[in-house]
Protein backbone atom coordinates (compact mmCIF):
# COMPACT_ATOMS: atom_id res chain seq x y z
CA UNK A 1 0.00 0.00 0.00
CA UNK A 2 2.98 2.56 0.80
CA UNK A 3 4.35 1.56 -2.56
CA UNK A 4 1.43 2.73 -4.66
CA UNK A 5 1.23 5.52 -2.25
CA UNK A 6 4.36 6.71 -3.57
CA UNK A 7 3.84 6.18 -7.28
CA UNK A 8 0.35 7.99 -7.38
CA UNK A 9 2.54 11.29 -5.04
CA UNK A 10 5.32 10.46 -8.34
CA UNK A 11 2.92 10.64 -11.10
CA UNK A 12 0.82 13.70 -9.70
CA UNK A 13 4.45 15.42 -8.75
CA UNK A 14 5.46 14.96 -12.57
CA UNK A 15 1.94 16.27 -14.26
CA UNK A 16 2.51 19.14 -12.05
CA UNK A 17 5.88 19.56 -13.19
CA UNK A 18 5.30 19.35 -16.37
CA UNK A 19 1.80 22.10 -16.81
CA UNK A 20 4.13 25.06 -17.30
CA UNK A 21 5.64 22.87 -20.27
CA UNK A 22 2.68 22.26 -21.69
CA UNK A 23 1.15 25.53 -21.55
CA UNK A 24 4.61 26.75 -23.54
CA UNK A 25 4.11 24.13 -25.61
CA UNK A 26 0.24 25.23 -26.60
CA UNK A 27 1.68 29.12 -26.86
CA UNK A 28 1.60 30.02 -30.90
CA UNK A 29 4.23 32.27 -32.29
CA UNK A 30 2.81 35.57 -33.14
CA UNK A 31 3.95 38.92 -34.98
CA UNK A 32 3.70 42.38 -33.34
CA UNK A 33 3.86 44.92 -36.43
CA UNK A 34 4.49 48.69 -36.58
CA UNK A 35 3.45 50.01 -39.48
CA UNK A 36 4.18 53.80 -42.22
CA UNK A 37 1.64 53.95 -44.80
CA UNK A 38 2.00 56.28 -47.90
CA UNK A 39 -0.75 58.24 -46.84
CA UNK A 40 0.21 59.05 -43.19
CA UNK A 41 -2.72 57.84 -41.93
CA UNK A 42 -0.43 55.53 -40.21
CA UNK A 43 3.34 56.87 -39.02
CA UNK A 44 5.58 54.11 -37.42
CA UNK A 45 2.33 53.01 -35.72
CA UNK A 46 1.89 49.78 -33.16
CA UNK A 47 -0.79 47.44 -34.85
CA UNK A 48 -3.24 46.55 -32.45
CA UNK A 49 -3.67 43.12 -34.48
CA UNK A 50 -1.29 40.39 -33.33
CA UNK A 51 -0.80 37.68 -36.45
CA UNK A 52 -0.23 34.36 -35.50
CA UNK A 53 2.52 31.43 -37.26
CA UNK A 54 0.54 28.16 -38.30
CA UNK A 55 1.56 25.28 -40.28
CA UNK A 56 -1.48 26.13 -43.46
CA UNK A 57 0.14 27.79 -46.65
CA UNK A 58 -0.88 28.41 -49.82
CA UNK A 59 2.18 26.23 -52.05
CA UNK A 60 1.58 28.47 -55.27
CA UNK A 61 2.28 31.44 -53.26
CA UNK A 62 6.02 32.75 -52.35
CA UNK A 63 6.74 33.19 -48.86
CA UNK A 64 9.87 35.45 -47.51
CA UNK A 65 11.46 32.97 -45.68
CA UNK A 66 13.70 33.38 -42.26
CA UNK A 67 16.60 31.92 -41.92
CA UNK A 68 18.39 32.72 -38.12
CA UNK A 69 20.91 29.58 -38.76
CA UNK A 70 22.40 32.12 -41.77
CA UNK A 71 23.76 34.65 -39.58
CA UNK A 72 26.09 37.70 -41.11
CA UNK A 73 27.34 41.18 -39.70
CA UNK A 74 26.35 42.12 -36.10
CA UNK A 75 24.90 45.54 -36.09
CA UNK A 76 26.50 48.74 -34.06
CA UNK A 77 23.18 50.76 -34.44
CA UNK A 78 21.17 53.43 -36.43
CA UNK A 79 20.83 57.07 -36.56
CA UNK A 80 21.61 60.67 -37.75
CA UNK A 81 24.76 63.12 -37.58
CA UNK A 82 24.30 65.62 -34.72
CA UNK A 83 25.76 68.21 -36.62
CA UNK A 84 26.67 71.92 -34.90
CA UNK A 85 23.50 73.48 -36.55
CA UNK A 86 21.29 70.62 -34.83
CA UNK A 87 22.99 70.93 -31.61
CA UNK A 88 22.49 74.77 -31.64
CA UNK A 89 18.57 74.35 -32.03
CA UNK A 90 18.22 71.60 -29.47
CA UNK A 91 20.18 73.79 -26.92
CA UNK A 92 18.02 76.51 -27.79
CA UNK A 93 14.81 74.95 -26.78
CA UNK A 94 13.08 75.45 -23.43
CA UNK A 95 15.55 72.95 -21.14
CA UNK A 96 11.86 70.38 -20.23
CA UNK A 97 11.07 70.52 -24.04
CA UNK A 98 14.29 69.30 -25.19
CA UNK A 99 14.14 66.57 -22.44
CA UNK A 100 10.84 65.19 -23.94
CA UNK A 101 11.94 65.19 -27.48
CA UNK A 102 15.59 63.87 -26.44
CA UNK A 103 13.58 60.85 -24.48
CA UNK A 104 11.74 60.42 -27.11
CA UNK A 105 14.88 60.15 -29.70
CA UNK A 106 17.19 58.04 -27.85
CA UNK A 107 15.35 55.96 -25.28
CA UNK A 108 13.35 52.62 -25.50
CA UNK A 109 10.18 53.49 -23.40
CA UNK A 110 6.92 52.61 -25.18
CA UNK A 111 6.91 55.76 -27.97
CA UNK A 112 10.39 56.25 -28.15
CA UNK A 113 12.72 55.28 -31.41
CA UNK A 114 15.59 54.03 -29.52
CA UNK A 115 18.44 56.00 -31.89
CA UNK A 116 21.90 53.92 -31.38
CA UNK A 117 24.65 55.91 -33.14
CA UNK A 118 25.28 59.52 -33.35
CA UNK A 119 27.93 61.15 -35.59
CA UNK A 120 29.67 64.22 -34.57
CA UNK A 121 32.04 66.89 -36.85
CA UNK A 122 35.42 67.28 -35.94
CA UNK A 123 35.62 71.58 -35.76
CA UNK A 124 32.26 72.37 -38.10
CA UNK A 125 30.50 70.87 -41.10
CA UNK A 126 28.44 72.84 -43.70
CA UNK A 127 25.61 72.17 -41.12
CA UNK A 128 27.10 75.06 -38.58
CA UNK A 129 25.77 78.34 -38.05
CA UNK A 130 29.63 79.66 -39.10
CA UNK A 131 33.12 77.67 -39.53
CA UNK A 132 35.79 76.99 -37.20
CA UNK A 133 38.25 74.28 -35.87
CA UNK A 134 39.65 73.79 -32.76
CA UNK A 135 42.75 75.70 -33.02
CA UNK A 136 41.77 78.68 -35.02
CA UNK A 137 44.88 81.34 -35.37
CA UNK A 138 45.25 84.48 -36.74
CA UNK A 139 47.53 86.24 -39.10
CA UNK A 140 48.94 83.02 -40.67
CA UNK A 141 50.47 81.77 -37.06
CA UNK A 142 51.00 78.76 -36.41
CA UNK A 143 50.78 76.12 -33.50
CA UNK A 144 52.54 72.53 -33.78
CA UNK A 145 52.11 71.96 -30.09
CA UNK A 146 48.46 72.99 -29.79
CA UNK A 147 48.83 74.50 -27.31
CA UNK A 148 45.87 76.96 -28.31
CA UNK A 149 43.27 73.76 -29.10
CA UNK A 150 40.08 74.03 -26.99
CA UNK A 151 36.66 72.87 -27.86
CA UNK A 152 35.51 76.16 -28.76
CA UNK A 153 31.40 76.55 -29.77
CA UNK A 154 30.97 72.64 -29.05
CA UNK A 155 31.37 73.15 -25.42
CA UNK A 156 27.93 75.62 -26.23
CA UNK A 157 25.91 72.87 -27.82
CA UNK A 158 27.41 70.22 -29.43
CA UNK A 159 29.05 68.94 -25.91
CA UNK A 160 25.78 69.89 -23.29
CA UNK A 161 23.47 67.93 -25.66
CA UNK A 162 25.80 64.72 -25.83
CA UNK A 163 25.90 64.86 -22.29
CA UNK A 164 21.87 65.06 -22.06
CA UNK A 165 21.81 61.93 -24.49
CA UNK A 166 24.32 59.70 -22.64
CA UNK A 167 22.47 60.50 -19.46
CA UNK A 168 19.00 58.81 -21.52
CA UNK A 169 21.06 56.41 -23.45
CA UNK A 170 24.92 55.97 -21.94
CA UNK A 171 26.22 53.02 -24.65
CA UNK A 172 25.41 55.11 -27.82
CA UNK A 173 27.57 54.39 -30.28
CA UNK A 174 29.45 58.12 -31.69
CA UNK A 175 31.29 58.85 -34.60
CA UNK A 176 33.93 61.72 -35.42
CA UNK A 177 34.55 63.26 -39.09
CA UNK A 178 36.00 66.64 -39.42
CA UNK A 179 34.91 68.58 -42.64
CA UNK A 180 38.72 70.01 -42.40
CA UNK A 181 42.23 70.57 -40.79
CA UNK A 182 42.50 74.02 -39.04
CA UNK A 183 43.44 76.52 -41.76
CA UNK A 184 46.74 77.31 -41.02
CA UNK A 185 47.70 73.22 -41.28
CA UNK A 186 46.30 73.99 -45.52
CA UNK A 187 48.28 74.63 -48.67
CA UNK A 188 45.53 77.06 -49.51
CA UNK A 189 44.81 78.88 -46.06
CA UNK A 190 41.32 78.46 -46.40
CA UNK A 191 38.49 76.57 -44.55
CA UNK A 192 37.24 75.59 -48.32
CA UNK A 193 39.21 73.08 -50.75
CA UNK A 194 43.17 72.74 -50.49
CA UNK A 195 44.60 69.79 -48.85
CA UNK A 196 46.81 69.20 -45.68
CA UNK A 197 50.34 70.13 -45.79
CA UNK A 198 52.18 66.84 -44.84
CA UNK A 199 54.49 69.05 -42.78
CA UNK A 200 51.60 69.24 -40.42
CA UNK A 201 50.74 65.85 -40.73
CA UNK A 202 52.21 64.52 -37.15
CA UNK A 203 50.45 67.86 -35.98
CA UNK A 204 46.76 66.79 -37.30
CA UNK A 205 47.17 63.14 -35.67
CA UNK A 206 47.89 64.83 -32.16
CA UNK A 207 45.31 67.07 -33.49
CA UNK A 208 43.15 64.10 -33.55
CA UNK A 209 43.85 62.49 -30.61
CA UNK A 210 43.50 65.65 -28.32
CA UNK A 211 40.16 65.60 -29.65
CA UNK A 212 39.48 62.32 -28.63
CA UNK A 213 41.01 63.05 -24.80
CA UNK A 214 38.94 66.32 -24.93
CA UNK A 215 35.80 64.66 -25.38
CA UNK A 216 36.47 61.84 -22.92
CA UNK A 217 37.08 64.23 -20.65
CA UNK A 218 33.86 65.80 -20.93
CA UNK A 219 32.31 62.07 -20.82
CA UNK A 220 31.63 61.75 -24.25
CA UNK A 221 33.53 58.40 -25.78
CA UNK A 222 34.43 58.48 -28.97
CA UNK A 223 33.98 54.81 -30.66
CA UNK A 224 35.29 55.86 -33.93
CA UNK A 225 36.77 58.11 -36.12
CA UNK A 226 36.89 58.74 -40.13
CA UNK A 227 40.37 60.56 -41.29
CA UNK A 228 38.11 62.70 -43.46
CA UNK A 229 33.93 63.46 -44.76
CA UNK A 230 34.18 63.40 -48.36
CA UNK A 231 38.29 63.34 -48.78
CA UNK A 232 37.32 63.56 -52.94
CA UNK A 233 34.87 66.97 -52.41
CA UNK A 234 36.30 70.34 -52.23
CA UNK A 235 32.86 72.07 -52.75
CA UNK A 236 31.65 72.32 -49.17
CA UNK A 237 32.53 74.74 -46.67
CA UNK A 238 34.24 73.24 -44.96
CA UNK A 239 36.19 70.72 -47.19
CA UNK A 240 39.82 69.54 -47.49
CA UNK A 241 41.08 67.00 -50.51
CA UNK A 242 43.24 63.80 -49.33
CA UNK A 243 44.03 61.33 -52.25
CA UNK A 244 43.86 57.74 -50.91
CA UNK A 245 47.93 57.30 -50.90
CA UNK A 246 47.96 60.48 -49.26
CA UNK A 247 45.46 58.81 -46.72
CA UNK A 248 47.54 55.67 -46.43
CA UNK A 249 50.90 57.66 -45.39
CA UNK A 250 49.01 59.46 -42.84
CA UNK A 251 47.52 56.44 -41.16
CA UNK A 252 50.08 54.62 -41.65
CA UNK A 253 53.29 56.82 -40.42
CA UNK A 254 51.42 59.11 -37.90
CA UNK A 255 47.54 58.89 -36.74
CA UNK A 256 48.04 54.36 -36.33
CA UNK A 257 50.99 55.11 -34.15
CA UNK A 258 49.44 57.29 -32.16
CA UNK A 259 46.68 55.86 -31.19
CA UNK A 260 48.90 53.09 -30.35
CA UNK A 261 50.96 55.12 -28.13
CA UNK A 262 48.30 56.78 -26.53
CA UNK A 263 46.10 53.44 -26.41
CA UNK A 264 43.16 54.82 -27.67
CA UNK A 265 40.17 51.89 -28.31
CA UNK A 266 38.75 54.49 -31.00
CA UNK A 267 38.49 53.02 -34.13
CA UNK A 268 40.37 54.47 -37.46
CA UNK A 269 37.97 54.19 -40.74
CA UNK A 270 38.90 55.17 -43.90
CA UNK A 271 37.05 57.01 -46.98
CA UNK A 272 33.27 58.09 -45.72
CA UNK A 273 32.46 59.37 -49.50
CA UNK A 274 30.29 57.60 -52.18
CA UNK A 275 29.91 54.31 -53.37
CA UNK A 276 30.57 54.97 -57.07
CA UNK A 277 34.74 55.10 -55.44
CA UNK A 278 35.52 51.49 -53.94
CA UNK A 279 38.98 51.97 -55.77
CA UNK A 280 39.66 54.54 -52.66
CA UNK A 281 39.35 52.32 -49.77
CA UNK A 282 40.65 49.03 -51.21
CA UNK A 283 44.06 51.12 -52.43
CA UNK A 284 44.65 52.22 -48.77
CA UNK A 285 43.67 48.29 -47.38
CA UNK A 286 45.72 46.93 -49.92
CA UNK A 287 48.34 48.89 -48.33
CA UNK A 288 49.42 46.11 -45.04
CA UNK A 289 51.19 48.87 -42.79
CA UNK A 290 48.28 50.82 -42.88
CA UNK A 291 45.41 48.29 -43.23
CA UNK A 292 46.51 47.25 -39.44
CA UNK A 293 45.06 49.98 -38.24
CA UNK A 294 41.97 50.66 -39.91
CA UNK A 295 38.95 49.00 -38.09
CA UNK A 296 36.75 49.31 -41.71
CA UNK A 297 35.41 51.64 -44.79
CA UNK A 298 32.50 54.14 -44.46
CA UNK A 299 30.30 55.36 -47.46
CA UNK A 300 27.88 57.66 -48.44
CA UNK A 301 25.43 57.35 -51.49
CA UNK A 302 24.35 60.60 -53.64
CA UNK A 303 26.23 58.64 -55.87
CA UNK A 304 26.86 55.27 -57.08
CA UNK A 305 25.45 51.72 -55.49
CA UNK A 306 25.27 50.01 -52.31
CA UNK A 307 26.32 46.63 -54.08
CA UNK A 308 29.83 48.56 -54.10
CA UNK A 309 29.62 47.74 -50.30
CA UNK A 310 29.45 44.24 -51.09
CA UNK A 311 32.12 44.21 -53.21
CA UNK A 312 34.54 45.79 -50.29
CA UNK A 313 33.38 43.25 -48.32
CA UNK A 314 34.20 40.56 -50.56
CA UNK A 315 37.57 41.94 -51.17
CA UNK A 316 38.48 42.38 -47.44
CA UNK A 317 36.04 40.86 -45.35
CA UNK A 318 38.46 40.97 -42.27
CA UNK A 319 37.05 44.87 -42.39
CA UNK A 320 34.25 46.44 -41.20
CA UNK A 321 31.72 48.36 -43.55
CA UNK A 322 29.90 51.46 -42.29
CA UNK A 323 27.44 53.55 -43.93
CA UNK A 324 27.94 57.45 -42.18
CA UNK A 325 25.69 59.34 -44.23
CA UNK A 326 22.79 60.33 -47.19
CA UNK A 327 20.39 63.31 -46.78
CA UNK A 328 16.64 62.09 -46.98
CA UNK A 329 14.39 65.20 -47.47
CA UNK A 330 10.91 65.73 -48.50
CA UNK A 331 8.38 68.81 -48.51
CA UNK A 332 6.70 70.41 -45.99
CA UNK A 333 3.24 69.64 -44.91
CA UNK A 334 2.89 66.75 -47.79
CA UNK A 335 -0.01 64.79 -47.66
CA UNK A 336 1.75 61.90 -48.52
CA UNK A 337 5.06 60.18 -47.58
CA UNK A 338 7.40 58.72 -49.78
CA UNK A 339 9.10 56.08 -47.26
CA UNK A 340 9.26 53.06 -49.63
CA UNK A 341 11.94 54.12 -51.30
CA UNK A 342 14.68 56.19 -49.16
CA UNK A 343 13.74 52.75 -46.65
CA UNK A 344 14.57 49.61 -49.46
CA UNK A 345 17.91 51.41 -50.33
CA UNK A 346 19.12 52.67 -47.09
CA UNK A 347 18.06 50.77 -44.28
CA UNK A 348 16.90 47.30 -46.92
CA UNK A 349 20.10 47.70 -49.17
CA UNK A 350 22.40 49.22 -46.61
CA UNK A 351 22.29 46.21 -44.24
CA UNK A 352 22.10 43.52 -46.92
CA UNK A 353 25.72 44.69 -48.48
CA UNK A 354 27.36 43.84 -45.12
CA UNK A 355 27.01 47.80 -43.31
CA UNK A 356 26.91 47.88 -39.54
CA UNK A 357 24.96 50.67 -39.08
CA UNK A 358 23.10 53.50 -40.95
CA UNK A 359 23.61 57.01 -40.04
CA UNK A 360 21.29 59.51 -41.64
CA UNK A 361 21.98 63.44 -42.63
CA UNK A 362 21.09 65.05 -40.55
CA UNK A 363 19.15 65.38 -37.08
CA UNK A 364 17.45 69.07 -37.19
CA UNK A 365 17.06 71.72 -38.97
CA UNK A 366 14.66 75.15 -38.53
CA UNK A 367 11.86 75.40 -41.00
CA UNK A 368 14.45 77.12 -43.85
CA UNK A 369 16.88 74.47 -43.77
CA UNK A 370 19.26 76.25 -41.60
CA UNK A 371 21.59 76.74 -40.25
CA UNK A 372 24.58 76.18 -42.89
CA UNK A 373 27.46 77.90 -43.98
CA UNK A 374 27.43 80.12 -47.02
CA UNK A 375 29.61 79.27 -50.11
CA UNK A 376 29.30 75.80 -50.05
CA UNK A 377 26.80 74.92 -47.14
CA UNK A 378 23.78 72.65 -47.93
CA UNK A 379 20.58 75.18 -48.47
CA UNK A 380 18.36 71.79 -48.77
CA UNK A 381 19.52 69.71 -45.92
CA UNK A 382 16.40 69.05 -44.10
CA UNK A 383 16.57 67.49 -40.63
CA UNK A 384 14.60 64.23 -39.41
CA UNK A 385 13.00 66.96 -36.96
CA UNK A 386 12.20 70.32 -37.80
CA UNK A 387 12.52 72.75 -35.13
CA UNK A 388 10.85 76.08 -34.82
CA UNK A 389 11.81 77.21 -31.03
CA UNK A 390 9.80 74.77 -29.02
CA UNK A 391 7.69 73.35 -31.45
CA UNK A 392 8.93 70.00 -33.40
CA UNK A 393 7.73 67.94 -36.37
CA UNK A 394 8.87 64.43 -37.20
CA UNK A 395 10.13 64.15 -41.40
CA UNK A 396 10.89 61.00 -43.48
CA UNK A 397 14.09 60.72 -42.45
CA UNK A 398 12.62 60.09 -38.77
CA UNK A 399 10.26 57.46 -39.55
CA UNK A 400 12.74 55.47 -41.91
CA UNK A 401 15.22 55.33 -39.33
CA UNK A 402 12.61 54.07 -36.24
CA UNK A 403 11.28 51.37 -38.56
CA UNK A 404 15.05 50.35 -37.68
CA UNK A 405 16.78 51.53 -34.39
CA UNK A 406 13.74 50.50 -31.81
CA UNK A 407 13.59 47.11 -32.28
CA UNK A 408 17.32 46.35 -34.07
CA UNK A 409 19.37 47.31 -31.56
CA UNK A 410 23.17 46.97 -31.25
CA UNK A 411 24.81 43.54 -30.73
CA UNK A 412 21.58 42.46 -33.47
CA UNK A 413 23.06 39.80 -36.17
CA UNK A 414 22.05 40.06 -39.43
CA UNK A 415 20.17 36.89 -40.55
CA UNK A 416 19.40 35.17 -43.96
CA UNK A 417 15.68 36.21 -46.14
CA UNK A 418 15.08 35.41 -49.42
CA UNK A 419 15.00 38.27 -51.85
CA UNK A 420 13.53 39.81 -55.05
CA UNK A 421 16.37 38.59 -56.59
CA UNK A 422 16.19 35.39 -55.55
CA UNK A 423 14.61 32.58 -58.21
CA UNK A 424 11.24 31.04 -56.92
CA UNK A 425 10.00 27.64 -56.49
CA UNK A 426 6.40 26.70 -56.56
CA UNK A 427 4.93 23.33 -56.24
CA UNK A 428 1.24 22.56 -58.14
CA UNK A 429 -0.83 19.82 -58.66
CA UNK A 430 -0.24 17.49 -62.23
CA UNK A 431 -2.66 18.14 -64.59
CA UNK A 432 -3.37 14.53 -65.30
CA UNK A 433 -2.69 12.88 -61.70
CA UNK A 434 -4.13 14.08 -58.77
CA UNK A 435 -2.25 14.67 -55.76
CA UNK A 436 0.98 14.22 -57.76
CA UNK A 437 2.99 17.35 -57.32
CA UNK A 438 5.47 19.00 -59.61
CA UNK A 439 8.01 21.78 -59.29
CA UNK A 440 8.57 25.20 -61.01
CA UNK A 441 11.19 27.43 -60.48
CA UNK A 442 11.27 31.25 -61.77
CA UNK A 443 13.72 33.47 -62.31
CA UNK A 444 11.53 36.10 -61.34
CA UNK A 445 9.95 37.03 -57.66
CA UNK A 446 7.05 38.93 -56.68
CA UNK A 447 8.65 39.36 -53.21
CA UNK A 448 8.92 42.37 -51.71
CA UNK A 449 12.48 43.94 -50.26
CA UNK A 450 13.48 43.19 -46.95
CA UNK A 451 15.85 42.57 -44.23
CA UNK A 452 15.73 40.18 -41.00
CA UNK A 453 18.12 40.52 -37.55
CA UNK A 454 18.14 38.38 -34.50
CA UNK A 455 18.10 40.23 -31.69
CA UNK A 456 20.35 39.94 -27.71
CA UNK A 457 16.79 39.52 -26.60
CA UNK A 458 16.26 36.73 -29.08
CA UNK A 459 13.30 38.45 -30.95
CA UNK A 460 13.16 38.20 -35.16
CA UNK A 461 12.67 41.65 -36.35
CA UNK A 462 11.75 41.26 -40.22
CA UNK A 463 11.50 44.82 -41.77
CA UNK A 464 9.71 44.69 -45.28
CA UNK A 465 9.40 48.32 -47.83
CA UNK A 466 6.31 47.85 -50.27
CA UNK A 467 7.44 49.28 -52.98
CA UNK A 468 5.07 47.88 -55.44
CA UNK A 469 1.81 49.09 -56.88
CA UNK A 470 -0.56 46.35 -55.41
CA UNK A 471 0.75 43.80 -53.38
CA UNK A 472 -1.42 44.24 -50.03
CA UNK A 473 0.53 41.81 -47.97
CA UNK A 474 3.47 39.72 -46.97
CA UNK A 475 3.71 35.64 -46.46
CA UNK A 476 6.55 35.43 -44.20
CA UNK A 477 8.14 31.70 -43.45
CA UNK A 478 10.05 30.73 -40.37
CA UNK A 479 10.85 27.60 -39.17
CA UNK A 480 8.13 25.51 -40.79
CA UNK A 481 5.56 27.57 -40.53
CA UNK A 482 3.86 30.56 -42.10
CA UNK A 483 2.15 33.97 -41.40
CA UNK A 484 0.24 36.31 -43.71
CA UNK A 485 0.52 40.06 -42.80
CA UNK A 486 -1.05 42.92 -44.31
CA UNK A 487 0.86 45.91 -45.99
CA UNK A 488 -0.46 48.42 -48.05
CA UNK A 489 1.33 49.64 -51.55
CA UNK A 490 3.65 52.67 -50.03
CA UNK A 491 3.82 51.46 -47.18
CA UNK A 492 6.87 50.37 -44.45
CA UNK A 493 5.98 47.41 -41.98
CA UNK A 494 8.48 45.92 -39.02
CA UNK A 495 7.34 42.58 -37.41
CA UNK A 496 8.73 41.29 -34.42
CA UNK A 497 8.69 37.57 -33.03
CA UNK A 498 9.71 35.48 -30.48
CA UNK A 499 12.10 33.01 -31.41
Amino acid sequence: MKKQKTIKYHLVLICFLAIPFLHFAQQKRVIHSWITTQDRSMLFQAQDSIIPFSKSTNPRYPAIIVDPVHRMQEVDGFGFALTGGSAELLIGMNPEKRKVILQELFGMHNDDIGISFIRLSIGSSDLNSYTFSYDDLENRETDTELKSFNLGQDLQDVVPVMKEILAINPDIKIMGSPWSAPVWMKTNQNIRGGKLKETYYEVYADYFVKYILEMEKQGIPIHSITIQNEPMNSRNTPSMSWYWYEQAGFIKNYLGPKFQEYQLDTKIIIFDHNTDRPDYPLSILQDSLASKYVYGSAFHNYRGNMETMSMVHRARPDKHIFFTEQMVTEKPNNSTIGITDPFNRLIIQGMNNWSRNVILWNLAADPNNDPHTDNGGCSMCQGALTIAGNTVSRNLAYYTIAHASKFVRPGSTRIHTTQPTDPSVYLYEDEQRAKVNRVWESQSSPLLPNVAFETPKNNIVLIVSNTSSDQHSVKIQYKGEYAIVPLEPGSVGTFVWNQ
